[in-house]
């Protein structure tokens, strides 16, 4: 679908009128149907509620859609429910937050420099495939601590590597993330370095060493879950600018703003629609009946715009005084990957301001999920835009 230009940072709430009359939706997924949990209230408490609704059902039954049939490897800390989850956790948790050191930050601006300044250069681009897509790609360099020559392999694969242009689960995409990992896993067994593979390797959860299906289950949650959600990010956070060019300059007047702009700018685009959890025994949601081992989807999406929470919803407002939204998830499951991805975005739109003067988008081809009674945008396919430099 091609969109005028004057419409592409709008994003509607597909989920409004469900969430208002039952709080619950429903679609089927691959004959596993999915009840989507819509209010933030029902969202959370789920999310916290771990004894009811596990994550570490059958590898891959927690998303949406399934990865059942492309995948018997455990995402780790990601399916793995507590008490075991959070001594992966306490592993995981000073890698992710790398992020956060001052020389990390250093070495992601010079990717994001690199990228505008591309950018400015050219007639104009596909923010997606030829900004959005390099970018996080160059900048999962930083996250595993490898070289950057990776990251051109990464960018090949596309925006998402289980899913094709005419499937949302490609087995055959899929297997070539798993056989990259055990390839990589491989060559740190036999010549250990500073890497994520080695560093993991070289580790112990619980007085026992990581065996290699645990770390392969780590790094197919690094590679997949903050790939397409990180582009979508950084896609829909410029489509934004493009139309709200004030916005843009208010972040060049006012630097100390930028933590609650990107705050609001990930609420308002839920690069995420939902994630599952499975129901460990009979239940009531919103009055509605959940059956054990029936599944059940935490509708982030929704969640963030529930008008019991948020003043105005539907408006991207840099000044939002109270904003719990779920994003990144909730409780115990939050995202492992969240640090790297709000530095991503804090050093990108305050480079933006600093560089851009104006962002014209010229074509535009949304992305829609079709989720069962829901059609939602998530992002697009294609942006065509012009970059201008101050």
């Amino acid at each position: 679908m091609t969109l005028k230009t004057t419409s592409v940072s709008d994003f509607p709430d597909a989920f409004a009128d469900k969430r208002a009359e039952t709080g619950v939706g429903y679609m089927d997924d691959q004959q596993d149907p999915v009840d989507m949990l819509l209010r933030l209230k029902d969202v959370r408490k789920a999310a916290h509620s771990a004894a009811t609704f596990q994550s570490g059902a059958a590898p891959g039954r927690i998303v949406i859609p399934s990865e059942v049939a492309i995948r018997d490897t455990r995402q780790i800390p990601f399916e793995v429910d507590p008490p075991e989850h959070k001594s992966y956790r306490d592993l995981l948790n000073p890698w992710f937050k790398r992020p956060l050191d001052e020389s990390y930050q250093q070495k992601l601006q010079a990717i994001i420099d690199d990228i505008i300044d591309s950018a400015l250069k050219t007639d104009s681009l596909d923010v997606v495939s030829e900004f959005a897509l390099p970018l996080q790609s160059k900048a999962l360099t930083l996250l595993l601590n490898t070289s950057m020559d990776k990251a051109q392999t990464w960018i090949d694969w596309g925006t998402h590597v289980f899913r094709s242009d005419d499937s949302d689960l490609d087995g055959d995409k899929a297997n070539i993330l798993y056989d990259y990992i055990d390839a990589e896993i491989d060559k740190a067994m036999v010549s250990p370095g500073e890497d994520l593979y080695s560093v993991l390797l070289a580790s112990e959860v619980d007085g026992k060493k990581m065996t290699k299906e645990e770390v392969k289950g780590v790094m197919i949650l690094t590679f997949a879950g903050g790939r397409d959600t990180v582009i979508n990010a950084i896609t829909n956070s410029i489509a934004y600018f493009s139309e709200n060019a004030s916005d843009l300059q208010r972040l060049h007047d006012e630097p100390e703003i930028v933590n609650r702009a990107v705050e609001e700018l990930i609420r308002y685009f839920a690069p995420l629609t939902q994630m599952g959890r499975v129901a460990t025994q009979d239940t009531v949601v919103c009055e509605h009946a959940v059956k054990a081992d029936s599944r059940i989807s935490l509708c982030w999406a929704s969640a963030n715009r529930d008008e019991k929470t948020f003043e105005e919803p539907n408006k991207v407002d840099f000044d939002r005084k109270v904003n719990p939204h779920v994003s990144f998830g909730f409780s115990t499951h939050n995202c492992l990957g969240a640090t790297h991805a709000r530095q991503i975005l804090r050093q990108l739109v305050v480079s933006l301001a600093d560089k851009v003067g104006q962002l014209d988008t010229i074509d535009a081809d949304e992305n829609v999920e079709r989720l069962g009674e829901f059609s939602r945008k998530v992002g697009f396919n294609r942006l065509q835009a012009r970059f201008t430099a101050k």
